[in-house]
């Protein structure tokens, strides 16, 4: 038995996941991150879309000190967050035929664009939908998902696929079915889900090699600073007129 308390084992189960995708990845991050920067540097946008808990990989790259300007988010109504009530909705959500279809034909998504959708499982309708109709409109789209549960579990997208079947570039971030890192005899379920730990730290990868490939072709990185630091929102102020018409988050 381990002498180790849970909060260090879910660490090192978290840094176990983190070094796998470190050495597993590599090739896919870059991959993801030059699709990224050869879309800015086309003059297109920007998009990042999760439902439920991916969602929180997909914000934490969107308005974000340090991050790129250009990258906005793909909002469907209810399915973003746990903060629609009954929170259940959004998990509902997930498995409506359509609904993707219907937010990407009224977003300002257009051919030439970069869409990354989070989906840990990959095999709900929406996130499913959102990569195969965007890739149809001319969008090239980043997959960040468990390649596991398309060899473990079942879609539930009517034409039997995975996220991970309808995209340019696949991130796998590794994660288990079940995402829970931790078992004990005395609790009934497994617990201490790693998911976002590894989701985030992919996409901020896939940010920085985003902005080291457009800093090596001599392109201004559109890069955001934090407001709380001197001179902050004075930098922000300039890059929103600059790049106005690529950001979507701002009225």
């Amino acid at each position: 038995m381990s002498d180790s308390t849970p909060a260090e084992q879910f660490l090192d189960a978290a840094i176990g996941l983190l070094q796998r995708v470190r050495a597993e990845e590599a090739e896919a991050v870059e991959a993801a991150g030059t699709l990224l920067a050869d879309t800015v540097a086309g003059g297109g946008r920007l998009f990042a879309f999760g439902a439920g808990h991916s969602s929180l990989a997909a914000q934490d790259v969107v308005y974000r000190a340090g991050g790129l300007a250009l990258m906005n988010l793909l909002a469907v109504p209810g399915a973003v967050g746990v903060d629609v009530v009954p929170a259940t909705l959004g998990s509902a959500l997930e498995r409506v035929d359509g609904l993707a279809t219907a937010v990407l034909d009224s977003s300002p998504l257009r051919a030439g664009d970069a869409l990354v959708v989070v989906s840990l499982s990959g095999r709900n309708a929406l996130p499913v939908e959102m990569a195969l109709h965007a890739r149809s409109l001319g969008v090239r789209v980043v997959g960040v998902t468990s390649v596991a549960y398309a060899e473990q579990t079942t879609s539930r997208h009517p034409s039997g696929t995975f996220l991970k079947d309808h995209c340019d570039v696949v991130l796998d971030s590794k994660i288990a079915i079940g995402d829970a890192e931790l078992t004990l005899d005395t609790i009934p379920a497994p617990f201490a889900p790693a998911s976002t730990v590894v989701t985030s730290a992919l996409m901020q990868a896939v940010m920085a090699t985003a902005a080291s490939s457009l800093a090596a072709r001599g392109i201004e990185v559109p890069l955001l600073r934090s407001g709380n630091v001197d001179g902050g929102h004075e930098w922000n102020r300039r890059v929103f007129e600059e790049y106005g018409d690529r950001i979507f988050y701002r009225h």
